[in-house]
């Protein structure tokens, strides 16, 4: 074994320690609130934030607890789509709190990332459409008549701040790392990717005004779509998930496919570095992996 060898793995496992902490703040999902916050001390104290979510947190206090919703849906979404898999997404009460597995370059954790940025833009956009949080509400935007006709009406939602927040919230760690290890930016590409799912399946809702239920007057208004949706959409790409590398083109460190002869990944595809664990057995010395032994699978 060479010293060559030996620097290179523990630079490996120093980068994976550094990702392992890019996923805790989904440790809130284990609280029953954090709405209760009242002053920028219990930011300091929630488990799970690095110290930039933290500020993060000190600025927009009062959107926590909408971020804490978002964790327990990434959560529910996972273990739904993946209720008849070998890995179902089982929690512990640790961090990060899907275990080692999410640590790992795999198709998992591309999975957990692109779900965990959706769902804060969904829970956080929710919040703004529901009256919950003063720094936002729904999207003055949208307004006057279409080209279809209708009026723009109601309260379309404001998917443009629930992004930009999990952009801020979601991406903080991967960013602070300068975008320069492969795994930052697969990281960063599968956030975007789970952000996508809902930007790209929001749609019209109207309601019909008029005598006896006609459609004379007709306003509509933009909504995300149910997040169940968002969810099909994600597991969708974690099945079609691409193999990737890090490659240099120029200046610039990009993720390409390992294997040349598959077409290039788009915005909205999800990538992964490394293959999974088999997941049959259960592996002490992977937290996560706890096998199949006992595990129900539903029939139909």
């Amino acid at each position: 074994m060479t010293a060559e060898y030996v620097l290179r793995s523990l630079l490996m496992l120093f980068l994976a320690l550094l990702s392992a902490n890019a996923s805790n703040w989904l440790y809130l999902a284990k609280l029953s609130s954090v709405g209760s916050i009242s002053d920028e001390e219990t930011c300091e104290r929630l488990r799970g934030l690095i110290q930039r979510q933290v500020q993060i947190c000190k600025r927009s206090v009062e959107v926590m607890d909408a971020v804490r919703r978002g964790a327990q849906l990434a959560i529910d979404e996972c273990q739904f789509q993946f209720r008849n898999r070998r890995w179902n997404c089982s929690t512990l009460e640790t961090m990060p709190v899907f275990g080692k597995v999410v640590t790992q370059g795999t198709r998992e954790a591309a999975f957990v990332y692109a779900i965990s940025a959706a769902s804060v833009a969904f829970a956080v956009t929710r919040a703004c459409s529901s009256g919950e949080l003063e720094k936002c509400g729904c999207d003055r935007n949208v307004h006057g008549v279409s080209s279809e006709g209708f009026q723009w009406s109601g309260c379309s939602d404001n998917i443009a701040y629930g992004v930009a927040f999990s952009q801020s919230f979601v991406d903080v760690r991967e960013r602070s790392k300068g975008q320069s290890s492969s795994r930052a930016l697969m990281n960063l590409h599968n956030n975007e990717a789970g952000r996508k799912a809902i930007l790209s399946h929001m749609r019209v809702e109207c309601k019909c005004h008029g005598v006896s239920g006609s459609c004379e007057v007709k306003t509509c208004w933009k909504a995300m779509p149910p997040f169940r949706k968002v969810g099909n959409v994600i597991k969708e790409k974690f099945d079609g998930a691409t193999e990737v590398e890090q490659r240099k083109v120029g200046t610039t460190k990009v993720l390409v496919p390992r294997n040349s002869q598959f077409k290039p990944h788009t915005d909205e595809d999800l990538v992964y570095l490394d293959p999974s664990p088999d997941f049959c057995d259960h592996d002490p010395r992977t937290p996560g992996v706890l096998g199949t032994a006992g595990l129900i699978v539903a029939t139909v």
